[in-house]
């Protein structure tokens, strides 16, 4: 392996670690008694928080605002579609050229659609009081991060800036945020597992 291979094999380490260890601040944390009698299936609460939940049909922030929701569903799949690049290029795996040219696409729409966020979160007043610098150094992390990505299905081999690029985004993931890789599970588990409990969610469309 290379120094470049070293130096993001260390980073992801040190963030994966932290990762880590937030999510067990977050599942060995106290946590208040709740006196309420059981009502619903927890089980089934819960995958319907990380899926008809996250419709756009059932966020009214969502659906008051569908380009944007689009354009951050496509931002989130480039983003691991780029992890995905990153795994092959590090193991100095190879595939077909059809992935590669399809991946290509989808990361060059990704870049776009961050881009548009971007531009909205800085000329939309609202968003733009709501925003802070790491809102937008998130954003040019991972935008960049795709860009590399794209250049190096481009030209066909691994390029040391994706590994410094990647590098760094690793070491920021855990500080700002991006972390919300961990917070978006933890959050989705304990609201499946609150209003479950109640009988609130899965909605039933019987009783509505």
């Amino acid at each position: 392996m290379t120094i470049y291979h070293w130096i993001l094999l260390t980073a992801f380490s040190i963030c994966f670690l932290s990762c880590l260890f937030q999510f067990l601040q977050i599942v060995l944390s106290k946590k208040s008694t709740d006196y309420a009698a059981p009502r619903g299936k927890i089980g089934k609460a819960i995958i319907y928080a990380f899926l008809g939940a996250m419709s756009p049909f059932k966020k009214e922030s969502a659906r008051l605002h569908l380009p944007g929701y689009i354009a951050g569903i496509l931002f989130h799949i480039g983003t691991f579609l780029s992890l995905f690049w990153l795994i092959l290029c590090f193991f100095k795996l190879r595939t077909n050229t059809l992935i590669v040219n399809v991946s290509s696409f989808l990361l060059i729409v990704s870049v776009l659609s961050g881009i548009m966020i971007l531009i909205k979160r800085m000329t939309k007043p609202e968003m733009r009081h709501l925003s802070s610098i790491d809102d937008y150094f998130s954003n040019f992390l991972v935008t960049g991060f795709q860009v590399l990505s794209i250049l190096t299905l481009f030209i066909g081999t691994p390029l040391p800036y994706l590994f410094v690029w990647a590098t760094i985004l690793f070491l920021y993931l855990p500080l700002g945020k991006l972390r919300h890789v961990v917070y978006f599970f933890t959050s989705r588990v304990h609201l499946g597992m609150f209003y479950g409990k109640r009988g609130v969610w899965p909605l039933n469309r019987q009783k509505l």
